[in-house]
């Protein structure tokens, strides 16, 4: 059952959240794999191969020969060539390698569609969402009377719904593909990021004044354990919080100072990939690449976001 097994994972995640000392928290939204390198760090391809298409994809790419992988990136870049003059231009490899990680949001609610459209009529209404994930709960909320912490049954219903409720544009109550997709993936949706902004504040406000204080902050990412002194990255927090966290040094980050933190603007991680993989494979130095180039340079490709829509290839998959 669906719900059950959900149950079972949201217990497990509580009871990880109680042990100490806890792991540092990764906050800020990132664009997937891409956000967690920088185009500089390219000691090592296979580094590049599990940061960009995740370890298990990684594994079966790595499986290819090299001449099924060469074949295999030469049909990609007939596809990422959209205007087919025969090059690849920086800002198509951007649209390509955003494409590629915005299908794997869509990929993922594939995958799980079926276990809450429990009528098969291709859309998902809130209450079947809320029977397949608190069914077990609901008919049995005797047994969760002692759960109470952040992430109990009786706070996280009403924290879906309200989410639930935003995804849901129309306001049917019915959330579409599309609508379903925000609700379980909200960051990548510009109309969900305040409900994004808001459940991080839920989140570390502790006290529950509708700020987060720098303690909070630290306490989001780090536990003492027996009064111990705290580590340097931690001071290196503290300090952070400081200079940069807290915008109007008013001692505490509001929902706008959030949003600054967990949604920077300053920096297009698809971009600098793209600019990264025209850089190192541009022979002749003209800012663009051609197939050539770029099968030169094959083991490099495999490795990024570029080469997961190959798997498309072979699916005859044309919505992108």
């Amino acid at each position: 059952m669906a719900g059950l097994s959900l149950l079972c994972a949201m217990l497990l995640c509580t009871a990880v959240a109680h042990a100490k000392p806890m792991m540092r928290k990764e906050r800020v939204i990132q664009d997937s794999e891409l956000g967690r390198r920088t185009p500089e760090d390219n000691k090592s391809f296979q580094y590049d191969h599990e940061a960009f298409l995740g370890k298990e994809e990684a594994k079966t790419f790595d499986q290819l020969s090299p001449e099924e992988s060469k074949d295999r990136l030469g049909k990609i870049v007939d596809r990422i060539d959209g205007n087919a003059d025969g090059y690849i231009n920086t800002e198509e490899l951007k649209t390509w390698i955003k494409r590629v990680q915005k299908r794997y949001v869509y990929e993922n609610v594939a995958k799980v569609w079926t276990d809450y459209d429990l009528n098969k009529d291709d859309k998902i209404s809130w209450d079947e969402y809320k029977q397949a994930t608190y069914g077990y709960y609901l008919a049995n909320i005797e047994e969760f009377q002692e759960e109470s912490d952040q992430f109990s049954f009786k706070k996280m219903l009403p924290r879906d719904e309200r989410r639930f409720k935003s995804a849901d544009l129309n306001g049917d109550l019915l959330a579409d593909r599309e609508e379903f997709t925000s609700f379980l993936h909200p960051e990548e949706f510009e109309h969900m990021k305040n409900i994004v902004i808001l459940e991080t504040l839920e989140d570390i406000d502790k006290n529950d004044d509708g700020y987060v204080d720098e303690d909070e902050y630290i306490a989001d990412m780090f536990a003492h354990e027996d009064g111990g002194p705290e580590p340097e990255w931690v001071r290196t927090e503290r300090e952070q919080f400081s200079d940069f966290r807290d915008l109007n040094k008013d001692g505490k980050m509001d929902q706008d100072e959030i949003r600054a933190w967990i949604m920077p603007q300053d920096y297009d991680h698809a971009q600098a990939e793209a600019r990264h993989l025209v850089y190192e494979s541009d022979q002749d130095m003209d800012e663009k690449l051609t197939k050539e180039e770029i099968l030169e340079n094959w083991n490099m490709f495999v490795g990024s976001q570029a080469t997961n829509y190959g798997e498309d290839l072979t699916r005859n998959h044309d919505e992108l």
